[in-house]
This record gives C-alpha cells, sequence and structure tokens, in this order.
C-alpha cells in the first residue's frame, strides 16, 4: 500500500464577527454598497461601472429594480446580495435571480453568505417568486460546491445570450 503524506493547510483565519445583521439596503447604504460591488467585479477581472446615483435609481427610484441585501456588522457592510426579478412566460412562473452573492474576504467561512441566502428565499417569497436561480462561472467550482449545499439543483446551460443595446 502507497502511502502519501498530505500536508494539511491552516485554518481559515476568518473570525465571525460578534453581531451581524442581514437587511435590506437602506439609501445610507449606497457609496459602501458600490464599493462591495467594485471588490466583486475586481474579483473576477472586471471594472464596476456603476455609480451610488445608479443604485439610489435601481434600489430606490420610481421603478425599483433590484432588491439589495447586506450584512453589517460594527457599523461596516461585509457582504451583500443583490436580487432581480425573473419570469418563466410558459409555466406563468415568478422567481427572482440571486444576482450577485459576496462576503468580504475576511468574512468567509463564518456563515454570513448563508445568512444571505436564507434572506434572498425569504424575500423572494414575500415578492411571490416560486423559485430562486443562481449562476456561477464555469470554473467557480467552490461557488458551485456551495450552492449545491445550499440546495440548488445545477442545470445545463443551453442555447446562446443576445444582447443589444438600447440607445
Amino acid at each position: 500500500m502507497l502511502q502519501i503524506a498530505i500536508p494539511t493547510l491552516p485554518p481559515l483565519l476568518a473570525t465571525r464577527a460578534p453581531m451581524v445583521t442581514i437587511r435590506t439596503a437602506k439609501q445610507r447604504d449606497l457609496a459602501e454598497l458600490r464599493e462591495l460591488i467594485a471588490e466583486l467585479a475586481a474579483h473576477h477581472g472586471d471594472a464596476a461601472a456603476v455609480t451610488p446615483e445608479n443604485l439610489e435609481r435601481d434600489l430606490f427610484g420610481r421603478l425599483p429594480w433590484i432588491t439589495a441585501l447586506v450584512a453589517e456588522a460594527a457599523g461596516e457592510l461585509i457582504g451583500y446580495a443583490i436580487l432581480v426579478p425573473l419570469y418563466r412566460a410558459q409555466q406563468g412562473a415568478r422567481g427572482m435571480e440571486l444576482h450577485h452573492l459576496y462576503v468580504r474576504p475576511a468574512h468567509r467561512g463564518t456563515g454570513i453568505g448563508r445568512h444571505l441566502v436564507a434572506k434572498a428565499r425569504e424575500q423572494a417569497r414575500m415578492a411571490g417568486a416560486t423559485y430562486l436561480s443562481v449562476s456561477a462561472a464555469t470554473g467557480n467550482f467552490q461557488a458551485h460546491r456551495f450552492y449545491e449545499s445550499e440546495n440548488f439543483t445545477p442545470g445545463p446551460v443551453t442555447g446562446m445570450r443576445y444582447l443589444q443595446t438600447l440607445a
């Protein structure tokens, strides 16, 4: 029998804040929420063009477009999730897309992401949604494992997505 020594990794140094509140975003959160969105974009090698004004329009404007949930600890935002409405016309089914889910690196592994997903489920149900959808990049296996552990069912992506800019 061949035995191989596998080095153990040091434990994750994340420490859960003593008091974390998961709530819907408020206008006072706009600048900090924008920073979190920029952090997630940078993590994926993208730039975030969104402004606090865009977020204000889309969260609190005449026709709110999205719902943002935030995780707050010691007066600081440490994570967020964004929900966007979906509709399956052939089934007459309302749903929500969990468009973004992000927790700052120092707070990962402490359950904050799970609490944000739980609050997203609650918000979706309150809005009359019968399903919650989420996507993750093909090679993001950590996200795949996380969503599967949260009872999301993986499904194939079929077809092409086309985009047209509206002027």
